[in-house]
């Protein structure tokens, strides 16, 4: 392996290291174990989005059916809102089809006697996710019962329940399970969620007959990291350093003929195919989250695959030293190139923000671009110091010039 990818590797895994893209093995916390003992529920997990915990009990009972004690918990800290958790018996572990078990929190539900919570269930369909009124429903195709949602305190709220599993449509070892939570209500029906990833991966596919609740269904979270480390390091890294060095490399402050384009077209070509691979992995993304797309963060991604593939046709397209029009392509290669790097910067903190919440990808990248910005600031500085010094030097050798002609 050469050294640049032994280079590029390390940052690959150091970056996804410091992300912390696997969260799944936290244990419980204190607080959420002690709820559980009061319930005699013996196996828990923190999920892997939005601080919930889970935990269950279960045991199969007669005519084919499994019976199962859920207790699920998450922080509500607003006034009014939801939490949902429910179960899927499709193929995949997803909000469709999902027939839920949700918590509302309405203030308009208050009164002397009673808290403002209600729980009830739901069975998600392809409408819901139209934009049509999500109501109770009893009609679920399984036995829920024993519903209870509580205000633990500090904004923690629990979802407690019964389940009879038919054992032909739910499997406990490939258990396809969804959870949620919502800001937002309307009488007794939950409004939309937020739209971003942790919502969209607040589901996986869980074998509750093992002892920590072992889990599928996180390659699609593990690829989006990579996507993300991938942008950038190629987009966001490599092709900044790949236009600083023509910048003061090429001719002025530091003439280095020919190591400069060898080092541009090394650092260019390298940070277009890390991008093109992280661009291949955000298609299949894409392709794969079927009820989500986030528009604008694609756009700008075929945008900028498509000008980097102009880019790098120039390597063999653009016209000889001798041609006429040679500084017309100079000034287009240049602004697009800048324009480019404008676009990648845009589009990978909306990538982060899309995140909401990925402060450590944020101020890394942030951290990126500081090193960056402040070698070419100290290298900007240095070519006006060195061309200031050049017109004075020139300057005093001029008058000297002219006083011994004058002589």
């Amino acid at each position: 392996m050469s050294s640049s990818s032994t280079l590029i590797t390390y940052m690959i895994l150091s970056f996804l290291f410091f992300v912390n893209i696997d969260g799944n093995n936290q244990p419980c916390s204190d607080k959420f174990a002690k709820l559980m003992e009061q319930r005699n529920i013996t196996v828990c997990k923190r999920l892997r989005t939005q601080g919930a915990e889970f935990g269950w009990n279960y045991h199969n009972g007669t005519n084919s059916t499994t019976t199962l004690e859920i207790l699920f918990g998450a922080i509500l800290d607003t006034s009014q809102g939801w939490i949902a958790w429910g179960v899927n018996p499709g193929e995949r572990a997803e909000m469709i089809g999902t027939k839920a078990i949700i918590g509302i929190k309405n203030p308009d539900f208050a009164t002397t006697s009673s808290p403002p919570l209600r729980v009830h269930t739901y069975d998600v369909t392809k409408e819901t996710k139209s934009g049509c009124t999500l109501l109770p429903s009893k009609n679920l195709g399984l036995n829920v019962s024993h519903m209870v949602f509580q205000d633990e305190g500090s904004s923690f709220y629990t979802i407690y329940a019964r389940l009879v599993l038919p054992s032909d449509e739910y499997n406990i070892t490939r258990l396809n399970h969804v959870w949620q939570i919502g800001h937002a209500v309307s009488d007794e029906s939950p409004l939309r969620h937020p739209t971003n990833l942790h919502n969209v991966d607040s589901t996986e596919t869980i074998d509750l007959t093992s002892p920590r609740g072992r889990s599928t269904g996180q390659f699609r979270s593990f690829l989006r990291s990579v996507h993300g480390v991938l942008s950038i390091i190629g987009w966001g890294t490599m092709l900044p350093i790949g236009v600083i060095i023509p910048r003061y490399f090429r001719v002025y402050p530091f003439k280095r003929e020919p190591l400069w384009f060898y080092l541009h077209i090394g650092c260019q070509l390298s940070g277009f195919l890390i991008g093109t691979a992280a661009f291949v992995i955000g298609l299949v993304l894409g392709h794969s989250s079927r009820y989500y797309i986030f528009h604008t963060h694609r756009d700008f991604g075929i945008l900028i695959f498509t000008f980097s593939t102009i880019q790098m046709l120039a390597f063999r397209l653009k016209p000889k030293a001798t041609d006429d029009y040679r500084k017309y392509w100079n000034m287009y290669h240049h602004f697009l190139g800048y324009g480019l790097l404008t676009i990648i910067i845009i589009n990978i903190f909306k990538g982060i923000g899309i995140l909401n919440g990925g402060d450590k990808w944020k101020w890394s990248y942030i951290g990126i671009l500081i090193c960056l910005g402040a070698i070419a600031f100290a290298l900007e500085i240095f070519t006006w110091i060195k061309f200031i010094m050049g017109k004075w030097r020139d300057n005093h050798h001029d008058k000297k010039t002219n006083l011994q002609q004058n002589k």
